[in-house]
Formats: C-alpha cells, sequence, structure tokens
C-alpha cells in the first residue's frame, strides 16, 4: 500500500469534515430562537420547514458532542450540543418518558413515540453531551432511556404497532443491530452499565440469525426459525443496512477479542457489496430482492449517500482489521464513485439522494430522514481509521 495515498485520503476526510460539513451545519442548522435545530435545508442552506423530527435533533447532538469530545474542545461544538440537548430535554419526551418522533419548531409534539429509534438517537446523545458538558442530568437521563429500550425490546412500537398479533411473526435485525451501536457508544459514558453482556448476546444474534450461510446474504427480517418467508419481507436485502451492520460487528468484535467473527463479517460485507453493486452505473442499489423478484420500495434503484458513507467506514474498518487485498480493491471503487456523486462543490455538504444514473434526484442537503449524522461522522471515522493506517 502506498503510504502517500493513505495521507491523500486522509486529507480529503479531514478537509470535508473541518472545512465543509461542519461549518455548513453551524451555519444553517441552529435555531437561536426556540432552541433546537432546523434540519430541512435546501440545497444552499436555507430552511424549507421548521418541524423538527427527534431523532435527527438527538442525532445532531451526539455529533456535536462528539466532535468536542474527541476532535476539538472548540466552545462552539459545545454550545452547538447545548442547544440541542436542552431542547430534547425540555421537549422531546412524552410523559412515561418516551421520546416523540417530530414536534412543531416551538416543542409542541406532533408524532407520538412510536418506536424505539428516536429513544436509541436520544440515548446516544444524551450519554455523549453529559461527558461534554460534564452534566449529570443528561448522563441519567441517558441511563433511564436505555433501560427503557431494553423493557421494550420485544415490542418496540407498543401500541403503535400495525401488525396484526401472531399473524406472521418475523425477527427484525435492525433491533440487534443497533442495539449493538448503542451499547458500543454509551458503554464508555455509562461505565456502572453492564453493556458487555448486551454487545456480546447481540453479536452472535446478528450473525447467527441474519447472515444466511447458504445465500450469504444478510436479511433484514427472518422468521423466528430463521427461515425466509417468500414474502416482500421475507426477501427484503437492504445493502447499505446490512453493510453498516457489519461495521458494527466488526468494531464489537475487535473491542471483545473475536477474531472469527471479525472475518465472518468482513465476508458478509463483501458478499453483500458484490450482490448489491451496480455494474452498469455504478454505486449500491438501495433495495433488492434475495430472489430476483419485483421489490416492494418504489425507491429500490436508487443510490442513496448513508448507505456509500457507510460502506466506506466498513471497508476501511474491514481491511484495516483484516488486512485483505480485496476489501482495499472493494473501498477503491466505492471511494470513486462516492466522491464523484455526492458532494456538493458549490454550496457545500453532500446531496442525499441520486437515481440510478447518478444524477440528483433531490437538492436538499437536509430533511426528515437526513440530518447532521452519516456524512460527518463517516468523514471523521474514516479518517480517523486513515490515520491509524499511516501511522502503522
Amino acid at each position: 500500500m502506498n503510504p502517500n495515498e493513505l495521507r491523500h485520503w486522509h486529507t480529503q476526510y479531514r478537509t470535508a469534515l473541518h472545512d465543509d460539513v461542519i461549518p455548513f451545519w453551524l451555519r444553517h442548522s441552529p435555531d437561536r430562537e426556540h432552541g433546537g435545530y432546523f434540519t430541512c435545508l435546501n440545497r444552499d442552506g436555507s430552511v424549507f420547514d421548521t418541524d423538527k423530527f427527534i431523532w435527527l435533533q438527538a442525532r445532531e447532538v451526539w455529533m456535536f458532542s462528539k466532535f468536542y469530545n474527541t476532535l476539538e474542545a472548540r466552545p462552539e461544538f459545545l454550545d452547538m450540543a447545548t442547544l440541542g440537548a436542552n431542547f430534547l430535554r425540555d421537549h422531546g419526551r412524552a410523559a412515561n418518558g418516551d421520546f416523540y418522533f417530530a414536534v412543531d419548531r416551538t416543542g409542541q409534539p406532533l408524532v407520538q413515540p412510536y418506536n424505539i429509534f428516536s429513544d436509541c438517537f436520544a440515548t446516544m446523545a444524551f450519554a455523549q453531551y453529559g461527558q461534554a458538558a460534564r452534566a449529570p442530568w443528561a448522563t441519567d437521563i441517558a441511563t433511564r432511556t436505555f433501560e427503557r429500550i431494553l423493557q421494550r425490546w420485544d415490542n418496540p412500537k407498543g401500541p403503535y404497532n400495525k401488525i396484526v398479533p401472531g399473524s406472521r411473526p418475523m425477527k427484525s435485525m435492525v433491533l440487534p443491530m443497533i442495539t449493538v451501536n448503542l451499547a458500543m457508544e454509551v458503554g464508555a459514558a455509562l461505565p456502572a452499565y453492564p453493556v458487555e453482556q448486551v454487545i456480546r448476546e447481540n453479536l452472535h444474534a446478528l450473525m447467527d440469525t441474519f447472515v444466511d450461510r447458504k445465500t450469504k446474504l444478510i436479511y433484514e427480517h427472518v422468521a423466528p426459525d430463521g427461515s425466509h418467508p417468500d414474502t416482500f419481507e421475507g426477501r427484503v436485502i437492504h445493502p447499505g443496512h446490512g453493510i453498516e451492520c457489519m461495521w458494527f460487528v466488526m468494531d464489537a468484535a475487535h473491542s471483545y477479542g473475536e477474531p472469527a467473527l471479525i472475518a465472518r463479517a468482513a465476508d458478509a460485507l463483501e458478499d453483500q457489496l458484490a450482490y448489491a453493486w451496480d455494474e452498469k452505473y455504478g454505486g449500491i442499489i438501495h433495495f433488492m430482492d434475495a430472489l430476483g423478484k419485483p421489490p416492494q420500495q418504489l425507491e429500490w434503484d436508487q443510490k442513496f449517500w448513508w448507505a456509500h458513507m457507510e460502506t466506506l467506514i466498513a471497508l476501511l474498518l474491514g481491511w484495516k482489521l483484516t488486512g485483505r487485498d480485496s476489501l482495499l480493491k472493494w473501498y477503491r471503487r466505492v471511494h470513486d464513485y462516492t466522491w464523484s456523486h455526492f458532494p456538493d462543490p458549490q454550496y457545500g455538504e453532500w446531496f442525499g439522494y441520486l437515481n440510478r444514473q447518478g444524477e440528483v434526484l433531490l437538492p436538499l442537503k437536509g430533511g426528515k430522514w437526513k440530518g447532521c449524522f452519516h456524512v460527518p461522522r463517516g468523514l471523521m471515522k474514516c479518517a480517523t481509521i486513515l490515520d491509524e493506517l499511516a501511522r502503522h
């Protein structure tokens, strides 16, 4: 491996983070009047909707707290995190402590707490913010929210579940996946909490249940016995999601000294990417059917920003941990596509949504689903891994 190439990549990620992406969100996202953040941003950063989606608010609190704790203790990072943390504390929760999905600009609730994903990111946010601000109240919210997530684990949507009880039971990969990542994130911030057992149990559940040894694909849903029902849900492959899951697994397996699990996750990463790569136009197909049948999702052939960024993290981490040349080869391919299609050199930050041909579908920089998370987190993680590789 050419050391100059590593240094070039490291500079590319680091410069994009510090000179482009962080300034974009600092400039356009804060709501100084009501607290929290604007996330519905046009290409130029202007606001096109003022509703606030709790999981994006929490992700941004986590992100700026993480910058403060790991990049540089800049007052503006802590001020930005505080703006969102106080808003979440004051307006983000229902009476029972569960976090809403959405509120209006002033914090009036709009969408009920119909699943645990707002709570997961709120836990991450308050754990990281508690460290940054040395705020015990934030750490306490993180601990209580994490405990509540584990209580809701078997029925995360509670009364908001649309499924008829007992009909076609399915297990979803997203729950053990997000639990592993969440526990890894909050472990250092909540040292008194026994997160290791939670992580180990879910690591093996992911690899033994959702990574199919025969097809070598990562399934989003399986039947309770691990089989794949011949239905939309039973056949769905969400490549970027599965790949993101594999870097969560590799990261945790490395922390707990399980090299065999790292190797299995790296295998699954390569197989999933080979299945999902668009050989005609380049990029990663967003949804696929395991049997090649028509996907249910109408956006199936689009190219999403987060899937490509998470794949870059996974490939770099996998290469670092295994030394496989095949992962480096894939990294170069995905890197070239990602950096030539998603960044916006005119207004900054990244486009989120491309059509199959790689043309921009929506010029927005943030909305209901895209916020200050995947791009800055990915740039920071990739830069860190590349720096470690260059020094060794």
